[in-house]
């Protein structure tokens, strides 16, 4: 089974435990988006814009969008 490590924002926290209902759906996106990177990463058998002899695939990139 593989083990994460999340890293929340300060702003996550704020809103977690004001009591908000912003917190959770902030905490879940942030949970959700790290998963996905971390398992894009293992898919991939590199981390983004590593170059290896053991790459498997392409990733593409993204970008924030504001």
């Amino acid at each position: 089974m593989t083990k994460y490590n999340i890293t929340l924002d300060k702003e996550i926290l704020h809103y977690l435990f004001s009591s908000n209902d912003k917190g959770i759906k902030m905490l879940l996106e942030q949970i959700l988006n790290q998963i996905l990177e971390q398992q894009r990463t293992e898919q991939v058998n590199a981390e983004l814009y590593e170059h290896t002899e053991d790459r498997k695939a392409y990733r593409n990139g993204y970008k924030t969008r504001w």
